[in-house]
């Protein structure tokens, strides 16, 4: 038999791309590769790209100048290292990086990546491979299933995608472009997926789209379903003691998303709600297609029904036009919603978007000094709420082992992580490690910088065993 060939993958921006990360992996297994974390060592590396971020496409080409030194020592050693461009950088930008990287032998939009064994056996005989367009077939129903191991190597948190795309146009943002219109996976495809990742111990799902909450996918009774009524049916799953998703949209937030988070004990009170803007004249411009005032109120409806319900958001910094007007009315926002944490960026063009022709550009001096006042009133929400959880008793899903002996690491519902020692609270004979998968209270005693230091408030059930040694 032919030796494993060795795969490394770096994943660049969103949870999308964790995701897709993984199943390249499963596509890939079949054919021979094993992971490594060593990029030297691989005989295949893929840049699985994101076009969100500032520079996105620069950080690329510097990345393959620094693989093309690690193929070149791989050939001297007499070994062969292929390299592929994967992702939403590759889908924008397919036939530039052809031209100016020699050095890739494949590139591949998101929406193709269950053709990579093809594309490579194409590299190998022609030299090249590109395939960029959306293809026909739906991707999800050629990829392979992880083998019940990779399941549990993996952890009991995972990714399930439902749903690509985005019809929303936003005027900063490439992804229709490069992950198509809105689509949705039918509701029983989703079901055998979460079934099987709980059947081998994962025990928290996030459900992740570009769109999520604009979920519409055929359900078992002929119906298109909601984002609210599939988590229905998946808090029903024995094994899920979690539910959560990402990313959503204001506009697409209904009465079934609402009932959803009122009803399930499993459906974390955590939700990630861009909303970019305080100004309703840069959200015109955006063509976000809502107001300042009709996000407070979607926010009004979570917690109507959810005392405990905490937000994060996105913001964008210096978007063409933005005047000191329009920023104080983001800090304005920010002060009145008080947000667990948020993501905020300097704009940056995409070329292909309409903004990226918009005139009056913000100077770069004024959009460091705007971010920096946004993100220091973030930081300081997010401190409080942080600390806020001292003296209580929160409920912690634990995940692993500590980098301290004894230690053990989970999170609470609101993603923060948590480290415990459980010491006299285990019984004979058993590890920290016969935790993980458990959900426990947990009395937060205090608080290292982002994370939160507390002791096991009850006793573990005495049978508890390592997911691992259950095979569940």
């Amino acid at each position: 038999m032919a030796p494993p060939r060795k795969l490394h993958i770096k994943s660049y921006g969103c949870q999308m791309n964790v995701y897709d990360a993984q199943r390249m992996v499963d596509v890939l297994t079949p054919e021979g590769f094993v992971e490594t974390a060593n990029v030297d060592d691989a005989d295949l590396v893929i840049l699985n790209t994101c076009h969100i971020r500032e520079k996105a496409s620069e950080k690329v080409y510097s990345e393959l100048g620094r693989l093309r030194l690690a193929r070149d020592e791989a050939a001297q050693s007499g070994r062969r290292m292929q390299i592929a461009v994967a992702g939403c950088v590759a889908q924008a930008e397919g036939e530039e990086i052809v031209r100016r990287a020699p050095v890739v032998d494949v590139v591949v939009g998101p929406q193709s990546y269950h053709h990579l064994p093809q594309l490579l056996a194409r590299a190998d005989a022609q030299g090249r491979a590109l395939e960029t367009e959306f293809p026909v077939e739906d991707k999800f129903g050629f990829l392979p299933q992880p083998a019940p191991a990779t399941i549990r190597a993996r952890g009991i948190s995972a990714f399930v995608t439902v749903q690509e795309g985005c019809d929303k146009f936003c005027t900063f943002c490439v992804v229709p472009y490069t992950r198509g219109a809105e689509v949705s996976r039918p509701v029983a495809a989703i079901l055998a997926d979460v079934e099987r990742l709980a059947d081998n111990g994962v025990r928290e799902i996030t459900l992740i789209g570009q769109n999520v909450n604009a979920y519409h996918g055929d359900g078992p009774d002929g119906r298109a379903w909601t984002l609210g009524r599939l988590l229905q049916r998946l808090a029903a799953v024995p094994g899920i003691v979690r539910l959560r998703y990402s990313t959503s949209h204001p506009n697409d937030v209904d009465d079934d998303l609402i009932a959803a988070h009122r009803d399930l004990p499993a459906l974390m009170p955590f939700v990630h709600l861009p909303v970019q803007s305080g100004s309703d004249r840069i959200l015109a411009a955006m063509n976000r297609k809502h107001s300042a005032a009709d996000y407070r109120r979607v926010i009004d409806r979570f917690r109507a029904v959810q005392p405990q319900i905490a937000f994060s958001s996105d913001f964008i910094v210096g978007f063409p036009g933005e005047t000191e007007l329009d920023f104080a009315a983001t800090l304005a926002l920010v002060t009145q919603i008080g947000y667990a944490g948020a993501y905020s960026f300097k704009y940056s063009p995409r070329p292909g978007t309409p903004a990226a022709e918009m005139p009056e550009m913000v100077p770069a001096a004024v959009m460091d000094e705007r971010l920096e006042r946004l993100q220091q009133l973030i930081d300081a929400q997010q401190s409080a709420f942080n600390k806020a959880a001292i003296g209580q008793t929160v409920d912690v899903l634990f995940e692993r082992a500590g980098r301290k002996p004894g230690q053990i690491v989970g999170r609470t519902a609101y993603l923060q992580p948590a480290h415990v020692f459980p010491g006299d609270f285990l019984g004979p004979g058993m590890s920290p490690d016969a935790l993980v998968g458990q959900v426990l209270p947990v009395r937060i005693d205090s608080l290292e910088r982002y994370s939160l230091l507390g002791e096991l408030a009850a006793t573990p059930p005495q049978h508890a065993r390592p997911l691992a040694a259950t095979g569940a």
